[in-house]
């Protein structure tokens, strides 16, 4: 971790803003008290496109031994605990 004053931010925040995007935990103080972390971003997470969808689609392994969708599961699970 390193510790910069505002002052010294100020005069080398790219390099700091580069350190920080390149894993090093910097901070910022104020009166020698930390203030302000910088970190990246995070990244947005991967939007799932029709070509994700149609990869599950061929690589989804069948339950054997069901024999019954999610939906007769659920109705047939509901059904039974009412008796």
């Amino acid at each position: 971790m390193s510790a910069h004053s505002i002052a010294e931010a100020k005069n080398h925040l790219s390099e700091l803003i580069d350190r920080a995007l390149n894993g090093e935990s910097v901070v910022v103080t104020r009166h020698g008290h930390p203030v302000v972390e910088l970190r990246p971003v995070p990244r947005p997470p991967h939007r799932i496109t029709q070509a994700d969808m149609d990869w599950l689609d061929a690589h989804r392994i069948e339950l054997k031994g069901m024999g019954e969708d999610a939906i007769t599961m659920l109705i047939r699970m509901r059904d039974e605990d009412w008796r």
